[in-house]
Order: C-alpha cells, then sequence, then structure tokens
C-alpha cells in the first residue's frame, strides 16, 4: 500500500513538473519575442537617424546635416572625399563629387546661410555662406548645424568625411 502511494505521489510531482515546464515555456518565447522587437525598434530608431557629414578646410570643421534624400544619400556614399574648392559669386563656396549625385526624389532648394545643395546644372555641390533663395536645377541636401561661420574661409583642398557623433 505505501508503495502504491508513493508511486502515485511519484507521477502526481512528474506531471505537475511537466505542467510547470510548458507554462514556463511560452514565457521564454514572449521574452524572446520581446528582445527581438526591442532590436527591431532600435534598428529602425538608428536607420531613421540623420546622417551627418564634416567638412574640414584651413583646420576649421563645418558640420551639415543631410536631409533624407537620394541626393544626399549618393553624396554620403561618395566619402570620405578629398577635393578641391572653388570660390564661386559672394555667397558660396562649391565642390565637385567624383560621381553625380542621384536626383530621384530632391527637393527645390532655398538656400540660406548654411544650406548645402546640388545644382543639377553644374553637377556640382554648393555651400552657401549668405542668403541665395532659389534657382532651376538647385537641389537642397542639407543644413550646416556647426560652423557655417567658416564655410566663407574655406579655400584649396578640403576633407569631407561622414560624422558619427
Amino acid at each position: 500500500m505505501k508503495n502504491i502511494i508513493k508511486i502515485i505521489l511519484s507521477l502526481v510531482m512528474c506531471f505537475s513538473l511537466l505542467g510547470c515546464q510548458n507554462q514556463t515555456e511560452p514565457n521564454r518565447t514572449s521574452s524572446t519575442q520581446t528582445q527581438d522587437h526591442q532590436e527591431t525598434v532600435e534598428q529602425d530608431v538608428t536607420s531613421k537617424e540623420s546622417k551627418k557629414i564634416s567638412v574640414t578646410s584651413n583646420g576649421q570643421i563645418t558640420i551639415f546635416e543631410l536631409n533624407d534624400s537620394q541626393a544626399a544619400n549618393s553624396l554620403y556614399e561618395q566619402l570620405p572625399l578629398t577635393i578641391e574648392v572653388e570660390n564661386y559669386s559672394d555667397n558660396e563656396k562649391i565642390f565637385y563629387p567624383p560621381v553625380d549625385l542621384t536626383m530621384t526624389d530632391a527637393v527645390s532648394a532655398n538656400a540660406v546661410t548654411g544650406t548645402l545643395a546640388y545644382y543639377e546644372p553644374w553637377t556640382d555641390v554648393v555651400m552657401f555662406y549668405e542668403d541665395f533663395g532659389s534657382a532651376s536645377g538647385l537641389y537642397e541636401l542639407g543644413q550646416a548645424i556647426s560652423g557655417s561661420e567658416y564655410i566663407e574661409d574655406m579655400s584649396g583642398t578640403i576633407e569631407i568625411e561622414a560624422y558619427l557623433e
């Protein structure tokens, strides 16, 4: 009789343990799913973070925050660049990227001090150090977020790199 009771108790304990194991299994899956979801959200936030570039000339650094256009992305993909900057007019500096920028979803520029733009007819990138306005074929790439006061003094060879904070 004692042996039968021991066997019954052993079976009850085994079934209880199996039941507990099945209950914890979904929690493990939920935890994994939650972790996967968090990683996906973090990747989305990272991919939506804006791209920034630094332009170094004469020891001074100007940081531009790029917009989300294909034109801005195609400039970013060419980095790093060591390139000649030129004066143009009395309010801008220009340079010619090695590869023409993609204009699929380009947004017309209304250039103010610190605007980074692309002038498609001449395939040059423009950095404005004074307000300009708009022109046919002028597309915005981004805006200076620091160092716009250095654009006017840029000369010679400049270094353009992805800016990682």
